[in-house]
């Protein structure tokens, strides 16, 4: 029976990365595309409830590409795997990501958020990034990587579990090997340039560059991909502080 896989990302549906996803897992399974009408990223786990969700055929030269859906990455997963897809979905995976979704930035990531809904829903998922911002980026060997990490999935389930993967933005021979890393501390160390519009109203576009703390383990996501490997990290909902939750019970016992 063939595998059936729903595919998104936060950079819209007509982005470079999704592409040429689907064009290299299509080469093993059923694919359908559920992706954002337009850019989301940096939304997080976002849901919509507000208005309505719309959701549009996509098609590319003529052909249909998939849906277009007027949300988040989180919406799409929820509409794609409730409603869209007419079978069972085996795996979703969110990306090609433009740019690192490494450290604490994981958090704001619409990417990496549409990878740990399906992990809600019970979906094993896959979230890959290719580290870089070049508009001309090749996406190729990145996609090889997520089809051999939909086959290891499927062969290794991991319940309620997301694996985030990124990869360097080197030559496919120049990558140093792959490496199961912990989520590091690196974050995005935020500037505002200010600007004024014609009106003269000021308004604010938020810039920076995601830095590593000095004392960034090698052992971290993005200590490892700094070193030119491919990194695995296993994300989970659950955002609970497990090491200290007794010894907090039992200061509020003593305090309240």
């Amino acid at each position: 029976m063939a595998k059936r896989f729903l595919l998104t990302n936060d950079d819209g549906i007509y982005a470079r990365g999704l592409l040429a996803l689907y064009q290299e897992l299509s080469r093993d399974a059923e694919c359908l595309i559920v992706a954002p009408e337009v850019e989301q990223n940096a939304v997080g786990h976002a849901i919509t409830i507000s208005r309505p969700l719309m959701v549009r055929k996509a098609r590319k030269n003529g052909d249909f590409l998939g849906y277009a859906v007027l949300g988040t990455p989180a919406d799409c997963v929820k509409i794609g795997i409730g409603e869209l897809a007419a079978e069972p979905v085996d795996l979703v995976v969110s990306g090609i990501n433009r740019g690192a979704n490494v450290g604490i930035n994981v958090l704001y990531s619409g990417t990496v958020s549409a990878a740990t809904e399906a992990a809600i829903l019970g979906v094993p998922s896959l979230a890959i990034s290719l580290d870089t911002h070049d508009d001309a980026a090749d996406y190729s060997a990145a996609a090889r990587f997520a089809r051999k990490m939909a086959a290891f999935i499927l062969e290794n389930p991991l319940p309620h579990v997301a694996l985030n993967v990124n990869v360097p933005a080197v030559p496919e021979s120049e990558i140093r090997g792959v490496a199961v890393a912990r989520q590091g501390r690196a974050r995005l160390m935020e500037s505002f340039d200010k600007r004024v519009d014609p009106r003269e109203n000021i308004y604010y576009w938020l810039a920076g560059e995601t830095e590593l703390p000095p004392q960034e383990q090698d052992d971290t996501d993005a200590g490892a991909l700094k070193r030119g490997m491919i990194t695995i990290t296993p994300i989970h909902y659950d955002l609970t502080r497990y090491d200290i939750l007794d010894d907090l019970r039992t200061r509020v016992k003593e305090c309240f």
